[in-house]
């Protein structure tokens, strides 16, 4: 689903914003650690099954949003990153924080920005999306 170029951003990126929903239909979105292996993103965490994420997961919410960016050079300005919808699913790993259950997100669709190509000067000032992949 991403280019080899996106794996390797994605793989040098330790922090991502995930959205999920709640039961009232509440956004929350929080910003976490997460793992990459090529086709998923695990996300794990100290007490997770007590947390908004893993609720909203846990009772069928699985609809959810990540978003992995950082800024490339802040002069001149140059946001990148990758927006990523996919589906949640509890399941037992052992990854970064250590055994036991974490949520693997599987990606169905994402776009990318300024990560195949630097993002020219006309192009940050549209802020234009340089890559949509759906699966």
């Amino acid at each position: 689903m991403f280019t080899e170029k996106e794996i390797a951003y994605l793989k040098s990126q330790i922090l991502t914003r995930l959205a999920t929903v709640s039961e009232t239909g509440q956004p929350d979105a929080v910003a976490v650690g997460f793992e990459f292996d090529g086709q998923h993103f695990y996300i794990g965490g100290y007490d997770l099954p007590t947390t908004r994420k893993y609720k909203n997961i846990a009772a069928g919410h699985i609809q959810v949003a990540l978003v992995i960016d950082d800024l490339a050079s802040v002069n001149p300005w140059s946001p990148r990153g990758i927006r990523i919808y996919g589906t949640a699913e509890i399941v037992e790993h052992t990854g970064r924080m250590g055994p036991g259950e974490y949520l693997r997100i599987t990606p169905s669709v994402s776009w990318s920005g300024n990560i195949e190509t630097p993002a020219s000067k006309e192009k940050r000032s549209l802020n234009k999306i340089i890559h949509v992949q759906q699966t």
